[in-house]
């Protein structure tokens, strides 16, 4: 059974925040940043935030969307979200246009650790984790350690973030289904390598379980570190209401915790891929 005891509460805000930019990213994915608080600008990798998006015409979503951090700046007053048009609440966030008002709370869940004795470090993402990794590029260069990217998607067109590492001063390997490099056992070549040459002090990897058993398999061949943000669907995304508990191998016994309290990062080798 769960953990059922009461959880320590930490900073969280609910506030209106005003759309700055909404524009098309590409085919599939939407570019949102909104002007808000000191609070939520200090959301860190890894972590999410809970938005009431706005009704859709004859749709009434219920509930808010967990919605994983792009970027966050303290100096301009901004966060960010990438996110793909699936449902009624990403519809209804479809409709927003700068100047208009959207309700965010957060930030929520414990985020990415970046150990100061890595060096360089590996990490691996593919759909909304290519969305989820971004903030890493920027906090590690302030950390001052190398970044190699392996991002992963269907097409070429739709490896987003790709920028964002580069202009960070990241590696970036593309991987896509379309030109066939982006198989577990390419990626594990790739990987490998990257062992080989002395860059992966640790993985950080979100939105592939193929991948992130080859990483995993790898940290236990290597001894190399490695942490996972998890997707899960969420209903108030504050430890309350244990909709999103997942199982996870600690100490060799399995183990429930909420994705949204107790992660969404959570140590690789302890998720069941």
């Amino acid at each position: 059974m769960p953990n059922t005891a009461a959880p320590v509460m930490r900073p969280v805000s609910a506030e209106p925040a005003e759309v700055i930019v909404h524009a098309a990213l590409n085919a599939e994915y939407r570019h949102l940043i909104l002007h808000a608080g000191p609070r939520a600008t200090a959301a860190r990798p890894g972590q999410f935030f809970q938005l009431l998006c706005p009704a859709p015409p004859g749709e009434a979503p219920f509930l808010r969307r967990p919605m994983s951090l792009y970027g966050a700046d303290p100096a301009a007053g901004t966060v960010e979200f990438l996110y793909k048009v699936t449902g009624a609440g990403t519809r209804g966030l479809s409709t927003l246009a700068p100047g208009d008002e959207l309700d965010i709370m957060g930030p929520l869940g414990r985020g990415f650790t970046l150990d100061c004795g890595w060096r360089n470090i590996v990490v691996v993402g593919r759909g909304a984790g290519l969305a989820t990794l971004a903030p890493l590029a920027r906090a590690a260069r302030a950390a001052g350690i190398g970044v190699t990217a392996v991002l992963s998607a269907r097409r070429p067109e739709l490896v987003v973030s790709d920028a964002l590492f580069r202009d960070q001063g990241a590696e970036v390997i593309a991987v896509t289904d379309q030109e066939g490099t982006s198989g577990p056992a390419h990626v594990e070549r790739l990987l490998r390598g990257l062992v080989a040459e002395g860059r992966a002090n640790a993985f950080l990897t979100c939105g592939s379980a193929r991948l992130l058993r080859v990483q995993q398999r790898l940290a236990r061949e290597f001894g190399i570190p490695g942490q996972v943000a998890m997707e899960q669907q969420m209903a108030c995304g504050l430890g309350m209401c244990f909709c999103c508990v997942r199982d996870f191998e600690v100490g060799g016994e399995t183990v429930h915790k909420r994705v949204c309290w107790d992660g969404p990062v959570f140590d690789m080798l302890e998720a069941v891929a």
